[in-house]
C-alpha cells in the first residue's frame, strides 16, 4: 500500500472511530439533557486546573460568545460555576461543581467502558497510545493539557 493510500485509510479509520463514540455518547447525552457541544466542554473542564472561557472557547475551536453562552446554560444547570481569577480580576475561572463533576466523571466512564479501544487488550492500547501521542505532536489530548497560561487572558 503506498502511503498516499495508508494516509486516507487512517484518517477514515479516525472518522469511523469517531462516529463510533459520538454515536454511544449520544445515546447518554440525550437521557442527561446535555448537547454535544456542552459534552465537549465539560470532559475539558477539569476540577484540577484553572480555565477561564476564553481558553475553554480555544480547546472547543469556537469564538468566545459561543463558549460564554454554553458556560451561561451549564451554569444554569448547576454544572459549572465563575469565581474571581486570582490575579487578574478582569478574568473569571470555570471551575466544575459536585454536579458537574460527577457528570463529567459519568460521561468519561460511559464513553470509555463503551469505546472502540476497548476491544484492544492493555498492551495494544498502550502502543496505540504511543503511536497517538507522536502523531499528535507529543500534545496531551487530557484536559490539564495546555500550551499557554491561563493567567494571562481575559474573560470575554
Amino acid at each position: 500500500m503506498d502511503d498516499a493510500r495508508l494516509d486516507q485509510d487512517l484518517i477514515g479509520y479516525l472518522f469511523a472511530l469517531r462516529d463510533q463514540v459520538q454515536a454511544e455518547l449520544k445515546v447518554l447525552l440525550r437521557e442527561l439533557e446535555l448537547t454535544d457541544a456542552q459534552a465537549d466542554a465539560l470532559w475539558r473542564l477539569s476540577g484540577e486546573r484553572e480555565m477561564t472561557a476564553r481558553r475553554l472557547a480555544d480547546r472547543l475551536n469556537c469564538d468566545a460568545s459561543t463558549a460564554t453562552s454554553m458556560i451561561d446554560r451549564l451554569e444554569k444547570h448547576g454544572l459549572v460555576r465563575r469565581v474571581p481569577h486570582p490575579t487578574d480580576r478582569r478574568a473569571k475561572i470555570v471551575q466544575l461543581t459536585p454536579q458537574g463533576c460527577e457528570l463529567r466523571e459519568r460521561v468519561i466512564r460511559h464513553t470509555a467502558e463503551r469505546s472502540p479501544f476497548a476491544r484492544l487488550d492493555h498492551d495494544s492500547r498502550l502502543r496505540l497510545h504511543a503511536l497517538f501521542r507522536e502523531a499528535a505532536g507529543d500534545v496531551p489530548a487530557g484536559p490539564a493539557s495546555s500550551g499557554r497560561d491561563d493567567h494571562e487572558e481575559e474573560e470575554p
